[in-house]
């Protein structure tokens, strides 16, 4: 029961932090410290919450729901530390959201399956790069859909407060390829190692099913994008689309097929 609470006071703080931080509230792009820092506070209790589901054995114990939580505290850490650099304020009422939502379905699934070979480090160091590039792409996918808010409004004779306390469209498009950038190294690396450790595990290449699919459909989508980026200037709605395109092939790589093994067809 005590447990319960910890999740309900956690989920609590993201969302209350969520609906201070707002943009256009008038603390949310103010770069004071106190905005920057107040994050930190669930995100401990957050981590407590992870450690004693996650670690309960040798390896690593992760299901469909603490999956998603634990992207949800890399998310926070990675957009807490990214903030003091670039202006990601505006995101910050999003990213509370999201850690809020994912600790409140822990709370609720907290059932977790020891991940096969995991106590391996380098298999622990393959899975800590697939979940900081997954946090990556999420910042981006969240980043992506403040973007086209602030497209649907930009020629408004008088813009909602939401645009106008957000940064210039070219300063969030920069921001968003740097995320995707960032995250697409991150993610070569994932696919590469995991390539690697099937080889040395099993004694052949990645298998060929719905995880690897998805996996190397993401990595084309986010080439493609970046590629775009670069020759032909692809920016706006179209980058906007194509980010959110291969956040969702992301989320069906791992997080998808969980879903359904365990949440649809109740196998773990």
């Amino acid at each position: 029961m005590a447990q319960g609470w910890l999740f309900l006071i956690c989920a609590v703080a993201y969302l209350g932090l969520a609906v201070l931080l707002w943009p256009g509230r008038g603390v949310c792009c103010k770069s004071a410290v106190a905005a920057r820092a107040l994050p930190l506070l669930p995100f401990l209790l957050h981590v407590y919450l992870l450690y004693r589901d996650v670690f309960v054995g040798p390896g690593i114990a992760l299901g469909f729901a603490v999956s998603l939580s634990a992207v949800a505290a890399l998310t926070v850490l990675v957009h807490s530390l990214a903030a003091w650099r670039y202006p990601l304020a505006g995101l910050q009422a999003l990213v509370m959201g999201f850690a809020g939502a994912m600790v409140a379905l822990h709370g609720v699934m907290r059932d977790a399956s020891p991940v096969p070979h995991s106590d391996l480090p380098a298999f622990t160091a393959h899975l800590l790069m697939a979940m900081t590039a997954y946090s990556l792409f999420t910042i981006a996918a969240l980043h992506a859909l403040l973007m086209a808010v602030v497209e649907k409004h930009l020629h408004k004779p008088v813009p909602p407060r939401l645009v106008t306390a957000l940064p210039p469209l070219l300063t969030l498009e920069r921001l968003l390829f740097t995320l995707i950038g960032v995250g697409f190294v991150l993610l070569t690396l994932t696919l590469a190692s995991g390539i690697v450790f099937s080889e040395e595990v099993f004694g052949k290449p990645l298998p060929f099913n719905h995880k690897t699919v998805f996996g190397i459909t993401s990595w084309l989508v986010f080439a493609g994008l970046l590629i775009g980026r670069r020759v032909y200037g692809w920016r706006g709605r179209t980058a906007i689309t194509w980010t959110l395109a291969g956040f969702v092939f992301l989320l069906l790589a791992y997080v998808g097929v969980k879903f359904v093994l365990e949440v649809i067809l109740g196998r773990a």
